[in-house]
């Protein structure tokens, strides 16, 4: 028996992993140190009440042998799907079918899985920094040599530019905005260069749009699908996580139009036989749960909760700011993106903020070597922990 190899080209940990471990060491060794988390992008408010009666409802039917339900479809019910697919794009203007549309445990998984039905040869660009799922699933398929690096910089505004000519063509890529960790956001005009680009090239790109949610400016696109021609070279990856709540309940969808042909295949095809044949579907309770976030009185909740970690957001832009740092993000994103004073690394500045301030936040460098520099802080938390954590860094750092 041989192992995967691949893993062998891994960091040790996972950039969270180590994260927690250093944030337990510190607690261990000062057990008075009243520690605040602003690192994972973890949501701390209980899941709105609409969604909460649902499951109650949901689990009383699977109580009753007339009402139980087994096995889930493979896709997802039609029931939920339904309404993601009028609310999220038919309301929207967007035309696409039910069919294309695969319910998840959640876009973590599905952004690691998705890779399984492309072959391991192809050129992946990913930009630098970025969300280290992407990066390290790729190496696992053993695509890991093929991998560009897109630097997102503050000169660039963080947004990745277009391959120059003479730089091997990118066969897939990866897009996150509202960007996890920059907080940067894309214009239409920005995304109708890549879409333009992908067709072009015959490449596909992977939307990640887990964070769509905190956009309130309608002149910003929700969806790649907004852009025209994006179905024939998009996969969009969505998630229940933070728009409701979801991340201890877990769910997502990917949206696969059947227009993405390559090799003469669909990837709709390959990405169902794919999931029907390693993945079980998502459990009945949570998907009338997923329902209930689309009723009138779910998205006045959900709306709320998202107004409370945008205005966190805004609290600690404005509050590091004023200190003297120089920050992005903040606006239509939960992420601000810290830049560390001149002396500090990435690590030795979390270093810094964990022992002065007994706050966590997240390494630039972990994601990427661009963000080495670079700090992140999430709106995630409580109102009261996240204003006592901007006080704590005004007074140990503040100019």
């Amino acid at each position: 028996m041989k192992i995967n190899k691949n893993f062998l080209d891994l960091e040790q940990n996972y950039l969270f992993s180590t994260v927690a471990k250093k944030q337990r060491e510190f607690q261990a060794a000062h057990p008075e140190a009243d520690i605040i988390k602003l690192s994972i992008g973890d949501v701390t408010r209980p899941i709105c009440p609409a969604v909460i009666d649902a499951m109650h409802k949901a689990v009383d039917e699977m109580a009753d042998e007339k009402t139980f339900r087994g096995y889930p479809p493979e896709q997802g019910y039609d029931f939920v799907r339904q309404i993601i697919l009028q609310k999220d794009y038919l309301d929207r203007g967007i035309d696409l079918q039910l069919d294309e549309v695969f319910l998840s445990d959640g876009a973590k998984s599905d952004c690691g899985n998705i890779g399984d039905i492309f072959a391991t040869d192809n050129t992946v660009a990913i930009c630098d920094p970025v969300y280290p799922v992407y990066i390290d699933t790729n190496v696992m398929n053993g695509r890991g040599k093929n991998i560009i690096l897109m630097p997102c910089t503050k000169e660039n505004g963080f947004l990745p530019e277009l391959p120059e000519s003479g730089v091997p063509v990118a066969d897939i890529i990866y897009l996150c905005f509202p960007n996890n960790p920059t907080g940067a956001v894309a214009s239409r005009e920005y995304l109708k260069k890549w879409v333009d680009y992908a067709n072009a090239n015959h490449s596909l790109i992977l939307y990640d749009s887990a964070y769509e949610a905190f956009i309130t400016d309608p002149a910003i696109p929700k969806s790649i699908y907004e852009i025209p021609g994006a179905k024939t070279c998009a996969i969009e990856l969505r998630s229940f996580s933070k728009t409701a709540g979801f991340t201890g309940l877990r769910c997502g969808y990917t949206v696969v139009p059947h227009a993405l042909v390559f090799d003469g295949t669909e990837l709709n095809a390959l990405w169902f036989r794919r999931q029907s044949t390693k993945f079980n579907g998502v459990s009945y309770v949570t998907q009338r749960a997923a329902e209930a976030v689309y009723s009138d009185e779910g998205q006045k909740q959900i709306k709320e909760s998202l107004d409370f970690y945008r205005e966190n957001a805004r609290l600690i832009f404005e509050g590091v700011t004023a200190a003297g740092f120089e920050a992005f993000g903040g606006n239509h994103s939960p992420y601000v993106w810290l830049k560390i004073p001149e002396g500090y690394t990435s690590w030795s500045f979390f270093d810094a903020l964990l022992e002065k301030c007994n706050v966590v936040g997240t390494p630039g460098s972990g994601f990427g070597k661009m963000g080495e520099g670079y700090l992140r802080l999430t709106g995630f938390g409580s109102r009261e922990r996240t204003i006592e954590a901007i006080e704590r860094i005004k007074k140990a750092f503040g100019k």
